[in-house]
C-alpha cells in the first residue's frame, strides 16, 4: 500500500496519475465517499458513493481499514478489496491525509509505505491554489489554514519529497515505490526460487 499525501496543490494528484499512467503494476485504491459525485466522476472508478447511513453501517460492521471526515463529508478505504489484492501481490496506491495514514499504518504495518509531499514554500502552495481559479478567497483561507496543519504531521511519513520541480518529484516518488518493491519481505516466491538456486 503506497500512501502519497500532501496539502492540496502540492501535486500529489498530478503525480499520482502520472505513476498510475506509467507503473501498470500499481493501482488506484477506490475510496468509498459520502459526498456527491462532481460532474465527470464515475461511481466505482473515481468513488464508490454511499449513503451517509451506508457508511455508517460499514465503519459499525469494520469493512474500513480508514477512514476520516474531510469538509463535512466521510472517506473510507473498503478493506476485503485491498487485502484480497495485496495477497496476490498486488500494489495499491492511497491518495489520503494524514489521518488515514495513520489508521492504516496501525492496521497493516508491515505493507504501508508512507510519503508525503511538501510545497517549496507556503507561498508557492498559495499561488498554485490561486491560479488554479476554481476556488473563492475564503476557500482558498480555508485550504491554507488546513495545508498548515497538514504540514505539522510530516514527521509521520516514511519518506518526504519536496516538489519544487514536477518532474524531479515524480522520479523520486518512483525510486522510492521501486526500492520498496525490493524489499526481501515483499518479493513474493523468493523463498523457493533461491532454494532452486541452492541445490546441487
Amino acid at each position: 500500500m503506497f500512501i502519497l499525501s500532501s496539502p492540496s496543490g502540492a501535486g500529489k494528484t498530478t503525480i499520482a496519475r502520472r505513476l498510475l499512467a506509467e507503473d501498470g503494476a500499481i493501482a488506484m485504491s477506490v475510496s468509498v465517499t459520502t459526498r456527491p459525485p462532481r460532474p465527470g466522476e464515475v461511481d466505482g472508478k473515481d468513488y464508490h458513493f454511499v449513503s451517509e447511513a451506508a457508511f455508517h453501517q460499514m465503519v459499525g460492521d469494520g469493512e474500513l481499514l480508514e477512514w476520516a471526515e474531510v469538509f463535512g463529508n466521510h472517506y473510507g478505504t473498503p478493506k476485503s478489496h485491498i487485502k484480497a489484492g495485496l495477497k496476490d501481490g498486488r500494489d495499491f496506491l492511497f491518495d489520503i491525509d494524514w489521518q488515514g495514514t495513520q489508521q492504516l499504518y496501525q492496521r497493516m504495518e508491515v505493507d504501508v509505505v508512507r510519503v508525503f509531499l511538501l510545497p517549496p514554500s507556503i507561498a508557492a502552495l498559495e499561488q498554485r491554489l490561486r491560479c488554479r481559479g476554481t476556488d473563492s478567497d475564503a476557500v482558498i483561507e480555508g485550504r491554507m489554514a488546513r495545508a498548515r496543519s497538514e504540514i505539522s504531521h510530516w514527521d509521520g511519513y516514511d519518506f518526504v519529497v519536496v516538489n519544487d520541480d514536477i518532474d524531479d518529484c515524480f522520479e523520486k516518488v518512483r525510486t522510492i515505490l521501486n526500492a520498496e518493491r525490493m524489499r526481501r519481505a515483499r518479493q513474493t516466491g523468493l523463498v523457493d526460487f533461491t532454494r532452486d538456486l541452492m541445490r546441487p
